[in-house]
């Protein structure tokens, strides 16, 4: 969690309009052995705090400018800490990353070579203030849930160290598969069943790297295969269902791993009840809806998430396995 980078546990920073920039990016291979013992020590003490749950450490170890996203920060914290237990950290890439001659916050867009010159990673983060970052991607090696962790560090003049900037987690498995077990899963399921492949590149997707603001010649192959699903989930929303006699709008469908199961989130336009029986009457109804249309889901997720939407707000209701939808 830290700057706005395009993910949803990310902190809020400055509104600032796109502009173009010169950004400069060292990759791990071409970083000296002074800058890669830095940064490593300064991510597994970091990661160290985390798994301990050494939350007042973190919070020390945070770039004065962050101060004020600390919450979400710590939030992210707290649901790595699970993440990371019985494992053992272990840093396997840093980027260094140069906007020092900017003079203002503005959109920047890194292109990381290989020794050979070719790019093989691409960093997109919006509204960076100029300066000198970092980013760490790292794995908790033999957790049973695989825990990665994104970490952003910023160089501090006046302290003159590198301190955390921001912070992002996922699990690297459900129930025991990986990234790429869910992306051979999609490509064995592109033809029969499309809403399934759909959802598994997504889950694919978010196992393989634990932010969305990095791609790589892997990461845009497996979208370029996903854009090529029809029909697509992609444009299929709103989408309207008819069970029973009532006929509910879908709003939209998302992988949801909040229990940190393969779970799918199903947003819909709530008839607007508020008594608790009803509201899991009716999210029940849409969940069934959805499932009638879409069976292939129930075989290969673990269970919905319903998200009731009225006037725009969206409130999560309930989350009940596949077996227990009816």
């Amino acid at each position: 969690m830290g700057f706005n980078w395009k993910l949803r546990v990310a902190a809020v920073l400055l509104a600032v309009p796109s502009v173009g920039l010169a950004a400069t990016c060292t990759t791990q291979a071409a970083m000296s052995a002074e800058d890669r013992g830095a940064l490593s020590a300064e991510v597994l003490l970091l990661a160290g705090n985390i798994a301990q749950q050494n939350y007042s450490m973190l919070q020390s170890a945070l770039v004065p400018s962050q101060t004020g996203s600390w919450d979400g920060i710590l939030a992210t914290a707290q649901m790595a800490a699970p993440l990371l237990a019985q494992g053992q950290i272990q840093v396997h890439n840093l980027y260094l990353l140069d906007v020092s001659n900017l003079t203002a916050p503005a959109d920047a867009e890194f292109f990381c070579s290989d020794q050979s010159g070719a790019i093989n990673v691409t960093i997109d983060l919006p509204a960076l203030p100029p300066g000198k970052y970092a980013l760490a991607l790292a794995k908790a090696m033999g957790s049973p849930l695989a825990g990665q962790l994104g970490v952003i560090l910023a160089w501090n003049k006046p302290s003159n160290s590198w301190l955390l900037a921001g912070l992002f987690a996922h699990q690297g498995l459900f129930d025991g598969h990986d990234g790429l077990w869910y992306w051979t899963r999609a490509r064995s399921l592109l033809r029969a069943d499309p809403w399934t492949a759909f959802y598994s590149y997504v889950a694919a997707r978010y196992l393989l790297v634990p932010v969305d603001f990095l791609s790589s010649p892997n990461l845009e192959k497996l979208s370029h295969e996903q854009e090529q699903i029809s029909p697509s989930p992609a444009n299929a929303f709103p989408l309207s269902l008819k069970q029973g006699e009532r006929t509910w709008k879908i709003v939209g469908v998302v992988l949801d791993p909040s229990l940190r199961e393969p779970d799918l989130g199903v947003a819909y336009e709530s008839t607007g009840v508020t008594d608790p029986a009803a509201l899991r009457t009716e999210a029940t109804s849409v969940m069934s809806a959805l499932l009638a249309f879409q069976p292939g889901l129930r075989a290969n997720f673990h269970g919905l998430w319903a998200y009731a939407v009225v006037n725009g707000k969206s409130t999560p209701v309930m989350e009940l396995p596949m077996a227990q939808i009816p």
